[in-house]
């Protein structure tokens, strides 16, 4: 039986969806010394479908191998989650599907997802209630912090454990600034004995990192994901960016332990950006970076959690030892 579209409930937490018009923070971005586009900024509708095929590529390891440990693990991890279960950045919500189904089979379970694409909240809450009959979806649209705002909300909390799950290895999509005030935020939104979820990359070599994060022949996933970037920018802002001026390639920076996706322009030219008020200058060989992902070692990784009052409760590491998933509680 499907589920009926007129019973979806999502709440929006930033009126307007004002955050794809923070002019501010795209601003700012725009003008650090290399042009960096902040990553909610990817995820619009067309962003979020490119995404998902990014995840079928048959070189991105990430949502195989995930996806791997929740298969083997769901049944363990739901015993310790419990049946309040919020998200951040839900995305499809196809993997948190195996989790929930074994939340939900244990007592009536509650899914909180948090996404910038309303029309991802929509599709995600549509299957998951065909395929979970009780489970109860509240999809939560905004970035990161306004969730995590309303998750802290003593309006919106019920009785019981909540716990935040950061699935994705989406953590590791922030400048350290921005990673550490984040954790910092999730620390401070979770009571004692709330729950924090979350999946990480760990280190490996770099060639491992460079053939997931590029385009393996014959497939385009993420140079399409990586030039929408400025095709939103177009859209949004009525800049003239030129996408065949510009050619995607990732690489791992090993001082930093971190993916950078650039686009590179192919010439020099200039951009306008009447919405911003910016023009952008590039030489040929100059960069726009579309995205980061940190790469973690286990140890540093839980040390730095314990640090703000989450302890290691459990970890499921996969038989190579490539990514984890890890479960803390507030103390």
């Amino acid at each position: 039986m499907s589920a009926d579209p007129s019973t979806s409930r999502i709440v929006a937490l930033e009126d307007d969806a004002a955050f794809w018009d923070d002019r501010a923070t795209i601003t700012a971005c725009l003008r650090e010394p290399i042009p960096r586009i902040p990553p909610w900024f990817g995820y619009d509708e067309r962003g979020s479908e490119l995404f998902e095929s990014i995840t079928r590529l048959p070189t991105y390891y990430l949502t195989r191998v995930e996806r791997g440990l929740l298969e083997r693990h769901a049944a363990h991890m739901a015993e310790l989650v419990g049946c309040r279960v919020a998200e951040l950045g839900s995305g499809s919500a196809k993997k948190t599907g195996l989790l929930l189904r074994e939340c939900a089979a244990r007592a009536a379970t509650t899914y909180l997802p948090v996404d910038v694409s309303r029309e991802m909240l929509l599709s995600s809450d549509l299957a998951l209630r065909a395929a979970i009959p009780d489970l109860t979806v509240t999809g939560l649209w905004g970035r990161y912090e306004a969730g995590l705002d309303w998750l802290g909300d003593p309006a919106n909390r019920a009785d019981g454990p909540l716990v935040v799950a950061f699935l994705g290895s989406n953590l590791g999509n922030t400048t350290p600034e921005e990673r550490a005030a984040l954790l910092n935020r999730i620390a401070g939104t979770l009571r004692p004995g709330d729950g924090f979820l979350v999946s990480v990359d760990l280190l490996k070599p770099a060639a491992d990192f460079e053939t997931c994060y590029n385009d393996p022949p014959g497939h385009s996933a993420f140079a399409d994901f990586r030039l929408n970037h400025l095709a939103h920018l177009n859209r949004r802002f009525d800049a003239d960016f030129d996408l065949a001026g510009f050619v995607p390639r990732a690489h791992y920076n090993s001082g930093r332990t971190v993916v950078e996706g650039h686009l590179y322009a192919t010439r020099e030219h200039t951009v306008r950006i009447p919405g911003l008020d910016m023009t952008l200058r590039f030489r040929a060989g100059d960069s726009i970076n579309v995205g980061f992902s940190a790469k973690f070692e286990p140890d540093h990784f839980v040390a730095d959690l314990s640090g703000r009052g989450l302890t290691r409760q459990e970890h499921w590491i996969d038989d190579e030892q490539a990514y984890g998933l890890f479960l803390f509680r507030r103390d």
